[in-house]
């Protein structure tokens, strides 16, 4: 799917040309689940290098590709494999949960 956003596109190329999976976070700065799931999103990043990237997008500041994977809630975790997503949740989690769920599409 190309795009004229210079924004949109460098999100697309950096999930399709990946050489490894992509965790990405969707969040706002207003949202309180968001910020009590940041140390786990960290966590999980750090536990798991190697396996997986993980990036954050602020729904604010790229609502364009939040409506895109109609994302409705916040915090929502999506897993790109390839470009394609194959594994989405949304709502605060423990960090074990997290890398559990993760673990399963990796």
């Amino acid at each position: 799917m190309a795009s004229s956003n210079p924004q949109t596109r460098s999100f697309d190329e950096f999930i399709h040309q990946s050489e490894l999976p992509v965790l990405v976070d969707f969040w706002a700065d207003w949202c309180g689940p968001c910020k009590m799931m940041e140390p786990i999103i960290k966590d999980v990043a750090k536990s798991m290098k190697g396996q997986l990237k993980v990036i954050k997008v602020n729904v604010d500041q790229k609502q364009h590709i939040a409506a895109r994977y109609q994302v409705r809630g916040i915090p929502t975790f999506i897993l790109f494999d390839n470009g394609e997503p194959v594994w989405q949740t949304s709502g605060a989690m423990p960090a074990h949960a997290l890398k559990q769920q993760l673990q399963a599409h990796l």
